[in-house]
């Protein structure tokens, strides 16, 4: 059966996501009759290109500033791009700069930048009156995210983290309907989830093209391997759990509501050299969620030696499983033929499409006393037919407009840095890490 497409604006008008701003848009736009909203952006490397590429879909959204440090290559590659869309802009290298000339003509700022820096950055744009996008994650340390939550607060600006799931419309749509209305999975008891990467050298770059020692040791970099592969180095980045973990960790949170209260984590830098790269290459977490209907563990993977597997999610409860995907690659709901009600009502409510032919129980008799029988698979009727990002930056501009709000705000931004950035502490520790209650708090 083909797979009906639900349009993300439909779809959200009947989920909590949509919504009245709480007096938090902008005057000058909301003056204006374009609906037109001038745009900054801080970091111009690969996340931000692709921040880029997203706000040119969006109507009436002018980026009108640049600041990159590296003005030679991704400042200039960028400047090339915006220029190509039609967006007349200015740049910069020094973000203090950049404010002091456009925060009067500015309505926000999208900050990209390397995480160590977007504290610096994200406090600077709430101050001058802006609101504020931020990557994740949020800091390297809960403190600075503490910090960054703090400064929207008293600014009275938006502040959205870049946790872009919460504005897909499939998760939206599994957490919403599936799992909170039709309860289809039942009692949840498991989640796992996992982000596997093929191996991959370390960036490089042509001397010609290299930032002078001066400038990058100004900007907080070694050297222009520091800066090339930040990630991988204490300080700067948080390894491929933070960079990648934690998109996935975020979605354990959300979807089974609570915040953890204790993880066990095991990882080292098995593969690539120690010297180039700090964190660990590999990271097997788990973690322990108390909620009104019982405990929940949750197992979390990233690997960067192999991607058998890609990246997904998957929830599991006593009636079915959920597997979720951001790509779409996997996105079906499994019904525990032996627990659960059947499931034909959704299918007709439109909520589940028809799935292939369910398997018939089959006698005991039959069955190894090891075996169960495969369960069924219910594709989702929903799909995204934007860039990833596009809608995270969509309902960050309709909130600034004051038609939404913000589906991944600073405090859940925080409460996410929280509980990623213990992964680290955890592994470290060799042993289990308690959360506790003032960890999460602002």
């Amino acid at each position: 059966m083909p797979t009906k497409t639900i349009d993300r604006r439909d779809f959200i008008k009947t989920t909590a996501a949509a919504g009245l701003a709480l007096g938090a848009g902008s005057r000058d736009a909301g003056a204006r009759a374009s609906n037109e909203l001038r745009v900054a952006l801080i970091g111009a490397g690969n996340q931000g290109l692709v921040l880029v590429e997203s706000c040119q879909k969006i109507p009436n959204i002018r980026i009108t500033a640049l600041c990159d440090i590296w003005a030679e290559y991704q400042q200039k590659y960028v400047s090339n791009r915006l220029s190509t869309y039609g967006h007349t802009h200015n740049t910069y290298i020094d973000y203090e700069e950049m404010l002091d000339n456009e925060k009067d003509r500015l309505d926000a700022v999208i900050v990209a930048t390397p995480d160590f820096w977007h504290a610096a950055h994200a406090i600077a744009c709430l101050k001058a009156g802006l609101h504020v996008y931020c990557e994740k994650e949020m800091a390297t340390n809960p403190e600075d995210a503490r910090r960054i939550v703090r400064a929207a607060r008293e600014s009275g600006k938006l502040l959205q983290v870049g946790h872009q799931r919460r504005s897909n419309p499939r998760y939206l749509f599994c957490y919403q309907k599936l799992l909170r209305e039709a309860m289809l999975l039942g009692r949840i008891t498991t989640a796992n989830g996992q982000w596997n990467r093929s191996r991959q050298d370390l960036r490089t770059m042509p001397a010609r093209y290299a930032m002078s020692p001066e400038t990058l040791e100004k900007y907080g970099y070694r050297s222009m391997q520091q800066f090339l592969n930040w990630r991988w180095y204490r300080g700067l980045g948080g390894g491929p759990i933070v960079d990648l973990g934690s998109h996935q960790i975020d979605i354990f949170n959300w979807f089974v509501g609570a915040r953890p209260s204790s993880i066990v984590a095991s990882g080292g830098t098995d593969y690539y050299n120690r010297e180039t790269h700090e964190w660990y290459d590999n990271v097997m977490a788990l973690f322990e969620y108390p909620t009104p209907g019982g405990t929940v563990r949750a197992f979390y993977q990233t690997l960067t030696t192999n991607n058998f597997g890609g990246y997904y999610e998957v929830f599991l409860g006593d009636q079915g499983s959920l597997e979720i995907s951001e790509s779409g690659a996997r996105a079906k709901v499994y019904r525990d033929i032996a627990n659960a009600p059947d499931w034909g009502s959704w299918v007709k409510q439109g909520l589940l499409l028809a799935p292939e032919e369910e398997p018939e129980p089959q006698p005991q008799a039959q069955l190894d006393v090891r075996e169960s029988v495969a369960p069924p698979s219910y594709a989702l009727p929903i799909q995204l037919l934007k860039p990833y990002h596009q809608p995270h930056l969509e309902n960050f501009f309709d909130a600034i407009r004051g038609k939404a709000k913000l589906t991944c705000p600073g405090e859940v931004g925080f409460e996410t840095a929280v509980t990623v950035l213990k992964v680290n502490e955890a592994v470290e520790a060799n042993r289990p890490v308690l959360f506790k209650p003032q960890d999460f708090e602002l």
